[in-house]
């Protein structure tokens, strides 16, 4: 049994919870969600959990007003929510009968259609909040953590948590079948298994690269309208995020395609065949593997701001713009623990004129390269 393990978003959650009558947490399958309001719950005298996926679970609710009113004092969790769309209108008419901030927490993993069904049917009376698998910062916190295994295994908790690398990845194995095989077609989506597959994979050797749906549409025989149904919904489904481009008032042509990249580390080394981190370090993937991880990492840290990369026609370019107000930082992503910065590079800092900028590499240090640039850990960057 594994200790646990505190979430960065715990107090953003309680405050939801004290705030709106209902509280949806969004998450990708296995990222923790049910761990964390069971822990949560812990402090709650009355908590009701229902998994949406279990028959018994869902046949409780088959009367919903008698299963409200026979629960009327009680916190009530259901589980996989999207799987029982109808219950959004129930709940409204529940919450205005009965309003108690708390009342109601509603765990998803499919972004897109809950946030339109809880807007739509639930507007003023609900929190979203949002739970990624483990990220770095909430591991740097625990005893046994290291960063290699981190990057190799990915976050989701039964990934990074196995005994071996071997067992991480036999994890990963089954977790994207089930993805694809279960909980796609669960989504009201038919899609052939093995198109998903090949796509996820295409989208891996992509890693950090521009999106071409043309280029995609032709290998995979079909439209580029098609491919980017099939992206949409990886990104509603937490698996794959689309980064998209900066843009200034400047007059030099600017790259406006995005870039994809697959959210978890370890979900991309396992549909590369990447076992242990030596054979990552060897592969040519590594420095758009690390890029990937660093964005994750520092975007889930920092979601208050705003984030971009930037890229000209002529090749300069910077991995990640973040911006809020008026604060605008860089962020360029390096493995090595000597970092060399292109032409392009410094280019892009004269046209963009960043607060501070900063190169994240994957050891321990923190040194000013040049004023206000930085090269530093994932540990001790500050914005």
């Amino acid at each position: 049994m594994h200790e646990y393990i505190h979430r960065n978003i715990e107090n953003f959650l309680q405050l939801n919870l004290e705030t709106f009558p209902a509280v949806v947490l969004l998450g990708s399958r296995q990222c923790g969600k049910s761990t964390l309001i069971k822990k949560l719950a812990t402090n709650l005298p009355d908590f009701l959990y229902l998994d949406l996926q279990n028959y018994q679970d869902l046949n409780r609710l088959s009367d919903l007003n008698l299963f409200f009113i026979s629960n009327d004092h009680a916190t009530i969790c259901l589980d996989e929510v999207q799987l029982l769309p109808e219950i959004f209108s129930h709940l409204r008419s529940e919450i205005d009968r009965n309003r108690r901030n708390g009342k109601f927490i509603l765990l998803g993993s499919a972004s897109q259609e809950l946030i339109q069904k809880t807007s739509e049917s639930l507007a003023g009376r609900v929190g979203l909040v949002t739970l990624t698998p483990f990220t770095f910062y909430e591991l740097d916190k625990t005893d046994s953590f290291t960063m290699q295994s981190h990057w190799l295994r990915g976050g989701y908790p039964d990934s990074y948590l196995t005994a071996s690398d071997e067992a991480s990845d036999l994890w990963r194995v089954n977790f994207v079948r089930t993805y694809i095989e279960r909980d796609i077609p669960q989504l009201g989506i038919q899609i052939p298994a093995l198109q998903l597959r090949r796509l996820l994979t295409m989208l891996a050797h992509s890693q950090g690269q521009m999106l071409n749906l043309s280029k995609l549409g032709e290998l995979f025989g079909t439209s580029h309208t098609s491919i980017r149904r099939y992206i949409d919904l990886f990104e509603q489904t937490f698996i794959v995020r689309s980064l998209q481009p900066f843009e200034t008032n400047i007059k030099k042509r600017l790259v406006k395609t995005p870039k994809l990249y697959l959210r978890d580390s370890g979900l991309l080394h396992h549909l590369l065949a990447i076992s242990n981190f030596n054979q990552l370090l060897g592969n040519p993937i590594v420095g758009s593997s690390w890029e990937g991880y660093v964005i994750e990492n520092i975007t889930t840290k920092y979601p208050d701001y705003q984030a971009f990369f930037y890229r000209t026609s002529s090749g300069d370019e910077i991995d990640l713009i973040l911006e809020k107000g008026n604060e605008r930082i860089a962020i360029e992503c390096k493995v090595s623990s000597a970092p060399t910065l292109t032409k392009g590079f410094w280019n892009s800092i004269e046209i963009i004129k960043p607060t501070k900028s900063f190169i994240i590499v994957p050891i321990d240090t923190l040194y000013e390269l040049k004023q206000n640039v930085w090269v530093t850990g994932l540990k001790q960057l500050a914005l």
